[in-house]
């Protein structure tokens, strides 16, 4: 089963987000609409078969189709004698599926169970995915205020800055525990633009489900009536996968039951972000993924199959971001890594930073901290954690602070006695 995990980072508090520059006229005969006469019959049919009844503005609304192709339609299928008018609603026909318009319309529905938007032909979606590449503008006090909800050294802000502008690949590396996933989620905030992106695309006659409310986010208040309904204006996209990414993911996916594509993640992802997290700890060895990735990267292009073989071109046309607390040359050979251009190292913490660290957590958890409580949990963590101090631990520690206090039905603090406690149980001894 294909899984994304949405990003938990996107709120800045002040989005000043701008309508996409991609906007399309609905199409208004079959030339503009691009696809198969024949796909529009079907979906009217199935539509019908579930509505039981219908109307030329209904299809309108149903099938995010302009009113000259809807007519069309119904004029064909009535014609065909596929359906039935059943009266009139002011100047528009309601219409329902004769007896041979109901076996017509179960025979395409046992095929594509698929009765929504019209798709868009992959060549539009190629079109409209390239038109929208991100164009990033920013600056050292821009990516502060993106990142201002984390303690992020001044080096860290400047090397990041040059990497997103270039919006080619990014390789976060460094141990477990210092904010790998959070800065690559983080990411997102520094778009201020919205896209366009349609339904479902046509490949073939076949329908691929692209939009996917559990990662896209939409953008009702931005949507323009003007425009054609077949596109859903959302906040670029952002899909994070980690230890469950396996190759099924990176391909089509045809559900049997329904007759219907689900898009593969780096699809969902275009014109946005895909976080791997944990790379390298996945399912799929990571030279496979690599090697499944090194001509998209390179090229900016991916190909899919259909299941009988039809084999077609999308846009690759988005940032790849690869989290990982291994090293990067045990992952990838030298021809990968020249392909991700920026590679960042995110060391542990000094001194300085695991202390407002921990007076950010305290704060914003309500825990009273004893006068020296940082200082004590400071020297902890680099005795018993092999000498480093990592940005996890703070919030770790007061995990099981408030877990300590739950158990002894007392409020939680942040006493020295505590502290150690937690340390205690936190941190594995060494009984070689």
């Amino acid at each position: 089963m294909q899984t994304c995990r949405p990003p938990i980072c996107r709120d800045m508090g002040e989005l000043r987000e701008s309508a996409p520059r991609f906007a399309p006229s609905p199409p208004q005969t079959w030339e503009e609409l691009g696809l198969p006469q024949t796909l529009i019959f079907d979906l009217v049919l199935r539509r019908l078969l579930l509505e039981g009844q219908s109307s030329i503005g209904g299809l309108c609304r149903a099938l995010k189709i302009s009113p000259p192709i809807a007519d069309a339609a119904f004029r064909h299928l009535r014609n065909q004698q596929s359906i039935e008018v059943k009266g009139m609603v002011g100047n528009d026909y309601t219409f329902a599926l004769s007896q041979a318009g109901r076996q017509l319309a179960a025979d395409r529905f046992s095929v594509s169970q698929y009765a929504g938007a019209a798709p868009v032909p992959v060549k539009q979606y190629m079109h409209a995915t390239r038109e929208q590449v991100a164009r990033l503008e920013i600056d050292r006090s821009e990516l502060e205020r993106a990142f201002g909800d984390l303690v992020v050294s001044p080096r860290l802000i400047d090397q990041l800055g040059p990497a997103l502008i270039s919006q080619s690949s990014i390789f976060l590396y460094g141990p477990s525990g210092n904010g790998k996933t959070s800065i690559a989620e983080r990411m997102l905030r520094v778009y201020r633009d919205t896209i366009r992106m349609p339904y479902a695309v046509e490949v073939d006659s076949q329908i691929v489900n692209l939009y996917d409310p559990v990662v896209h986010e939409r953008v009702e208040e931005l949507e323009d009536p003007e425009c054609d309904p077949r596109w859903v204006v959302c906040r670029r996209p952002c899909v994070v996968v980690g230890g469950e990414l396996a190759p099924s993911m990176l391909e089509l996916r045809l559900d049997d039951t329904t007759g219907i594509y689900a898009a593969p993640m780096q699809m969902k992802a275009n014109n946005g972000l895909l976080i791997i997290d944990d790379f390298g700890r996945q399912t799929m060895s990571p030279r496979e993924l690599l090697n499944r990735w090194i001509v998209p990267l390179d090229r900016r292009v991916d190909y899919l199959s259909l299941r009988y073989g039809v084999k077609f071109q999308i846009p690759f046309e988005l940032m790849v971001v690869f989290s990982t607390n291994l090293d990067p040359s045990s992952l990838a050979d030298e021809a990968f890594l020249r392909r991700i251009q920026n590679k960042i190292w995110i060391e542990p913490v000094d001194t300085e930073a695991f202390g407002e660290i921990f007076r950010r957590v305290v704060e914003k958890r309500a825990i009273p901290a004893e006068p020296g409580a940082s200082e004590l949990l400071r020297d902890l963590c680099l005795r018993q954690g092999h000498g480093e101090l990592r940005a996890c631990y703070p919030s770790d520690i007061c995990n099981l602070l408030t877990a300590i206090s739950s158990y002894e039905k007392r409020d939680t603090r942040a006493s020295h006695e505590d502290i150690e406690r937690a340390a205690t149980l936190y941190f594995a001894r060494d009984r070689g």
